[in-house]
């Protein structure tokens, strides 16, 4: 089993924080990093374990390096039943009601089509103290033991 990481970040942030999940996972899960706008959908494959990572822009809408792959996602609506995928979110509380809303619509996007989402999605917020890359370093380590479940 591959484990695929996809981000969608607007500042850049995104793709440092799977960097750093890249990291934590590459003793035991090579996975491999990629760029939404470089990932094509008909790539999805449910023998992947597929972790998100997608920052929050504007009011609450996904950051211009997922649309791609959110569009192409809408317009193929391919059946993604056995796909499984985990969601680590980039936002700010100081925008309360679209709060990391870019990571709840690319999973709500991905369940629609038929995959499940597994463990905790996770929620950074640019409003705390706490390093986006030392947060997501923290959450992979507790999504690694699910990648295989």
């Amino acid at each position: 089993m591959s484990t695929v990481i996809l981000y969608g970040t607007e500042t850049g942030t995104g793709e440092l924080v799977s960097d750093a999940i890249a990291d934590v996972l590459a003793g035991e899960h090579d996975p491999s990093v990629y760029d939404m706008t470089d990932y094509a959908v008909e790539d999805l494959d449910p023998s992947d374990f597929v972790i998100v990572v997608c920052s929050t822009y504007g009011e609450g809408e996904l950051p211009t390096g997922a649309l791609p792959f959110a569009d192409e996602l809408d317009a193929q609506k391919p059946d993604l039943s056995g796909l499984r995928f985990a969601v680590f979110g980039l936002g700010d509380t100081v925008y309360d009601d679209t709060f990391n809303r870019g990571g709840e619509i690319m999973a709500e996007m991905l369940t629609n089509l038929g995959a499940t989402q597994v463990g905790e999605h996770g929620r950074h917020d640019l409003s705390s103290d706490i390093k986006p890359t030392a947060q997501a370093e923290e959450w992979a380590q507790g999504i690694a033991p699910l990648i295989n479940a």
